[in-house]
């Protein structure tokens, strides 16, 4: 009779009790071992449920301790050589120097984001900020959230409850992680009333759909997508006319965060002084776009529609936490201050082919005998991020021929340091633009470490260590707030 090969596989606990788990836990943590244990045996015991064989137990538990490390680690700096400046997946805009030793002050300490320090009593959060925003755009007024979608909800929730919100069919965009423009507004309570189509919507439009119900006319700027051809949408101004004279709320949702226009930014993407100079009640937009600073909503506009939105109970739930809040206002005293240099995505948004060019020359020169396949050449790179969708920007990088590039930028991903790159037609390409001066080093050694092809090595069965770089991770550099977004 044939064994049952689900019975050779061990039990948690007596993994758990081998001399190398043992270790492992007074570093990592007996529970979160666990756990992990429980998930690889969950695998290996589905696998043996079809016929195959458990590997050893050192197989398992160094399956189990790779992950517990990976998660006892978090979050870890990387590279960004795929030239996308506003990376999602990886964190969107990086800090200022400036803006990370803020953040490291406000971690450390208690601060004063609540209090007024004059008469010790509670203050409004986020007045220093607010101040900044107002001088900066004009606005009456100015509130911080802890993102753009909280934005909307917030002023949905506040101000069209129970109404219909008046929106372009063509604006109904989905802003990433299927979170959807018609979802946010249903989660508000307000109600969609759809208008014109998907290219073609005119002010008529709007017009035929306003009533004495009418909650509020929104409008979304569709920052991560072009619509071309046969289209027509109708400006700010004249949807900001109707709103006045139907005496309801005209909110621009520009999502990218552009306060000005200039520094060749497209005619096409919408500035927050522009929305605010075209009549909209409220602008929402995101600071951790074209703003370069860290993840927040920010709503500029009408000081009493704000002061509403202040009192409503979702406020609370979305309010900014102190560390970005030290962030964003260092971010934009630097921008008051005309020292956008200082602002990596501003430096990566403006800076010169030619400086992007030196840049993957010391690269390819400092990979240099370990890999003759390293060529510099020409490429694009991108704004990312949900900003400028269309935008190409003339860069170059470094093309490195290897068997397998798929394979080549997984080991990239997953070595120390970790860098991430693009794979095109079976190339692996690192774009200069993204990598600052100081990461040249430790991108040409994260290379190093990908071609000696060890995948499934990081972490040995006596506790998690990564063997494969000898120190210095992209943070240890004074710019490590560029290892970025």
């Amino acid at each position: 009779m044939a064994v049952d090969v689900r019975r050779k596989v061990p039990s948690v606990d007596a993994l758990l009790r081998s001399g190398p788990a043992r270790r492992a836990a007074s570093t990592l943590g007996r529970p979160l071992l666990k756990r992990m244990l429980e998930d690889v045996l969950a695998e290996v015991r589905s696998a043996a449920a079809g016929g195959e064989n458990p590997p050893p137990d050192e197989v398992l538990l160094a399956r189990a301790l790779g992950r517990a490390s990976r998660a006892a680690q978090g979050m870890v700096p990387v590279i960004n050589a795929t030239g996308v400046i506003l990376h999602t997946n990886l964190g969107r805009a990086p800090l200022p120097e400036r803006a990370a030793r803020a953040v490291a002050r406000a971690a450390r300490s208690y601060t004063d984001i609540e209090v007024d320090r004059r008469t010790g009593r509670r203050g409004g959060r986020g007045g220093h900020a607010e101040t900044l925003l107002t001088a900066l755009t004009g606005a009456e007024g100015a509130m911080v959230v802890n993102n753009c979608a909280a934005a909307l909800l917030l002023a949905m929730a506040t101000l069209a409850k129970g109404k219909p919100v008046i929106v372009s069919r063509g604006e109904l965009i989905e802003i990433g992680g299927e979170f959807r423009i018609p979802d946010i507004l249903a989660a508000s309570g307000a109600r969609l009333a759809e208008v014109g189509t998907t290219n073609r919507t005119r002010i008529a439009d709007y017009r035929a759909a306003v009533t004495d119900k009418t909650g509020m006319i929104l409008k979304v700027h569709p920052s991560n997508y072009r619509v071309i051809g046969f289209t027509a949408t109708p400006p700010a101004a004249d949807l900001a006319a109707l709103a006045r004279t139907h005496d309801i709320p005209f909110l621009y949702d520009i999502g990218s965060g552009l306060l000005h226009h200039g520094h060749g930014h497209p005619a096409d993407e919408p500035s927050v002084s522009d929305a605010l100079e075209q009549g909209a009640d409220l602008v929402t937009f995101s600071a951790d776009k074209l703003l370069g600073g860290p993840q927040a909503g920010i709503i500029i506009g009408r000081a009493a529609l704000l002061e509403r939105l202040r009192r409503h109970p979702i406020a609370r739930a979305v309010r900014i936490g102190r560390m970005q809040m030290a962030a964003l206002e260092q971010v934009l005293s630097i921008i008051a201050t005309g020292k956008e240099g200082e602002i990596p995505v501003f430096r990566m948004l403006r800076e010169s082919p030619e400086i992007v060019r030196s840049r993957a020359q010391l690269l390819s020169e400092t990979i240099g005998g370990e890999l003759e396949g390293a060529r510099v050449v020409r490429c694009e790179s991108a704004v990312g991020g949900g900003s400028m969708p269309g935008t190409v920007l003339p860069s170059w990088g470094v093309r490195i021929r290897v068997p397998d590039g798929p394979s080549f930028a997984a080991r990239l991903r997953t070595g120390t340091p970790s860098a991430f790159s693009r794979v095109e037609d079976g190339f692996v390409l690192l774009d200069c633009r993204t990598v600052t001066d100081a990461q040249i080093r430790h991108l040409a050694r994260a290379v190093h470490y990908a071609l000696e092809g060890d995948e499934e090595h990081d972490h040995d069965v006596h506790g998690g260590e990564d063997h494969r770089g000898g120190g210095g991770d992209p943070g240890d550099d004074p710019d490590r707030g560029d290892a970025r977004a």
